[in-house]
């Protein structure tokens, strides 16, 4: 009989753990958390301490009777669920739902392991301790703050826009961040600018060498229009060209930190096209063991939710030694580059790496799905980078002059690898045009072939992906490694946001959700409270604040802010706008209603009647190519769109809003654009002020 239980989180590892230890060991799973907060309630009574109320969740009475047949015969327990907070809260509600603190004649102990390979987990059995409530209390605090928010903010979208509804502490805070960006790329208006590359002939070489035009009398120049470039070119082409300066130096590119849970989604996001649930699902599966030929199951990788670079000793010198052994001994790095890392992050684990750095991808390829291996990949590549020497470029620059204008030619060439023979960066140099630089100097003699002018406009920043939400969440300090992937996925199961070609975009309903979190509760959706908050759950991770002490100030805050919204949302509606439509089932006016995929019309007498059909609403402007009235429309994921109400035999479509005046300059259509009115054809480039209107 097995004299020792040891209790994990998922089944997925009970495999891997029982085969490094020995038949005196039992390991059983919990399947993740076994008590919550009951659904039907809020969970806690602000009369009371603010004290929670757990229940056992609904399906896991059997696990723990298991689990409680397994304690009987064992006379040590050890609490292995993961090594943070949430891993932490599961082993302390087991520790109470198994009754342990019952078990005057068992010892119970809590332990934990980076990685489940046989050395992590022995090892953790020599160094058991006792729960760490600090870390409980930080994820108590962090559950009832999201109940608070989602319990009591949620009724109030339910009356105004649909039921069904939630909002988040976090969930919230990023819908705003994507409508803000939306706006921004919506309100944006492209500036016109010019560029003027010299196409020049050296003597003596058969292939050119390309400058670009940047100052005049020492002023860079700033190019706007095409007539002010003519006068330039007609100035150039009367000027004889000559090399001013040429110096030659080096640059340096530092190799890239092991992967975090933030960066290691964001680099699958961009690389792989994984979306973040899905890089943390396979990320789990590659940490909690794999069936490898010749090997048994075995964790590949370590924990995946962590915001630390930092590397164990004998992980940091064995990368080292296979570098030195494969690439060289001036491949390896001398020091670890996270040891001057700046700024605060949680260290807890390590940064996510390989569990053995000599299980090389390829060896293991046939044990592992495509999408297991592509992800293993990256992080193995990643981190064997990160131990080694930067790249270094040789650069050389060029100073040209044409009378009082000044051109300038730069150019690099790599002269040692370093990290980039194992993992090329995303923004690495493109093959260089320059290649006569090197034999370039002061006598060196020009002259001038063509002058290549061309028209260029600005850009609005990008919609956000997966990839730079998550970025910028974890910059402004919402959420932690464990919470972005479930915020995004919330946010398009509700469909308040949709994905198009990896970028987010708001939909009708996720813009009505959000109009109503901004007017209604400021603080909640405000980027600097959520951030500020997260750093008060770290206190409590460090023992510095009361767990009890951030909820109790913070809930009358909220349930003031319930109150007012009430008040001020009073006259508000949303839903069941009564329309001119008549239902041709019954002869009712149809309303406006608001669905999974935002506003429809329906039938008033439902459940009578059921009759349904899309809404389209006009906006007052003929469609400038057959003349029909332009409707706002959807694409099938939500996204909304201006189209002709003819369609799909008219094609027309803008992404922006189209008005009824026409473009003085051009005559084509015009769109808002913020406070301004812009010609649609961005060649053309018209703008004027918007009339306000009364």
């Amino acid at each position: 009989m097995a004299k020792y239980l040891v209790i994990v989180e998922s089944p997925a590892k009970v495999k891997t753990i029982k085969k490094f230890l020995g038949k005196n060991y039992e390991v059983a799973a919990s399947n993740g958390h076994v008590r919550d907060l009951p659904k039907s309630q809020l969970g806690f009574n602000p009369e009371n301490d603010f004290e929670p109320k757990y229940i056992t969740i609904r399906g896991k009475g059997d696990i723990l009777a298991n689990l409680r047949k397994e304690v009987k015969k064992a006379e040590k327990i050890y609490l292995a669920t993961d090594p943070d907070r949430e891993g932490e809260a599961i082993s302390w509600h087991l520790y109470h739902a198994l009754k342990l603190q019952d078990q005057k004649d068992k010892k119970v102990y809590r332990i934990t392991f980076n990685e489940i390979t046989q050395s992590a987990v022995k090892a953790s059995l020599k160094h058991p301790r006792e729960i760490d409530m600090d870390l409980v209390n930080a994820q108590q605090a962090r559950r009832m703050l999201d109940r608070m928010v989602g319990y009591r903010i949620s009724p109030v979208l339910w009356s105004k826009v649909k039921r069904g509804l939630s909002a988040g502490r976090v969930q919230s805070v990023a819908l705003r961040l994507i409508s803000d960006r939306e706006n921004e790329i919506n309100e944006f208006i492209p500036q016109e600018y010019w560029t003027v590359d010299a196409k020049l002939t050296v003597e003596g070489e058969k292939k050119p060498l390309f400058a670009k035009l940047d100052s005049k009398g020492g002023q860079k120049l700033d190019l706007t229009n095409k007539e002010q470039v003519e006068q330039i070119r007609k100035e150039l082409e009367s000027e004889s060209f000559s090399v001013k300066e040429v110096k030659k130096g080096e640059r340096i590119k530092k190799a890239p930190y092991p992967f975090t849970t933030s960066t290691l989604q964001q680099e699958a996001s961009k690389r792989l096209n994984f979306s973040t649930q899905k890089t943390m699902r396979l990320a789990q599966q590659l940490y909690e063991g794999i069936d490898i030929k010749g090997q048994g199951t075995v964790g590949v990788i370590t924990y995946l939710r962590t915001d630390s670079v930092r590397v164990a000793d004998e992980a940091d010198a064995a990368a080292r030694a296979y570098i030195s052994e494969k690439y060289g001994a001036q491949y390896a790095a001398d020091v670890p580059k996270e040891t001057n890392i700046k700024g605060k992050i949680q260290d807890a684990h390590e940064a996510i790496r390989p569990t053995d750095i000599t299980r090389m991808p390829v060896l293991i390829k046939e044990s592992l799905s495509r999408d297991q291996f592509r992800l293993y990949q990256l992080i193995w590549n990643r981190f064997v980078a990160s131990r080694m020497n930067p790249a270094r470029y040789e650069t050389t620059s060029v100073k040209i002059a044409a009378g009082d204008y000044q051109l300038h030619v730069s150019a690099s060439r790599i002269a040692f690898e370093g990290f980039l023979s194992v993992y090329t960066a995303d923004d690495e140099e493109k093959e260089e045009s320059n290649v006569l630089l090197g034999a370039i100097d002061e006598q060196t003699k020009l002259s001038l072939q063509e002058l290549d002018a061309k028209q260029h406009f600005t850009q609005p920043l990008p919609h956000f992906t997966e990839a730079s939400l998550v970025k910028t969440l974890e910059e402004h300090g919402i959420g932690r490694p464990s919470t972005y992937a479930p915020t995004i996925t919330t946010l398009l199961a509700r469909r308040y946001v949709t994905k198009e070609q990896k970028n987010l975009y708001m939909t009708e309903l996720g813009e009505a959700v959000n109009s109503i979190m901004v007017e209604a509760f400021g603080t909640i959706v405000d980027e600097h409270f959520t951030a500020n908050m997260e750093s008060l759950l770290d206190m409590v991770e460090e023992g510095k604040v009361q767990w009890k002490t951030i909820i109790s100030n913070f809930y009358p805050d909220l349930e003031e802010a319930v109150a007012e919204a009430e008040k001020k949302l009073e006259k508000v509606e949303i839903a069941d706008e009564v329309t001119d439509v008549i239902c041709e089932e019954c002869g009712r006016n149809m309303v406006i209603k608001y669905g999974p995929h935002g506003k429809f019309l329906a039938c008033p007498g439902f459940p009578e009647c059921r009759n349904t059909k899309p809404y389209l609403e006009k906006i007052g402007v003929a469609c400038p190519v057959c003349g029909k009235d332009i409707v706002l429309r959807k694409t099938k994921k939500g996204r909304r769109y201006y189209g002709c109400e003819n369609n799909p035999e008219c094609e027309f479509m803008s992404w922006a809003k189209p008005v009824e005046k026409k473009c003085p300059s051009c005559g084509g259509y015009m769109v808002e654009k913020g406070s301004k009115l812009v010609c649609a054809d961005a060649q053309c480039g018209y703008v004027e002020a918007k009339v306000k209107e009364n």
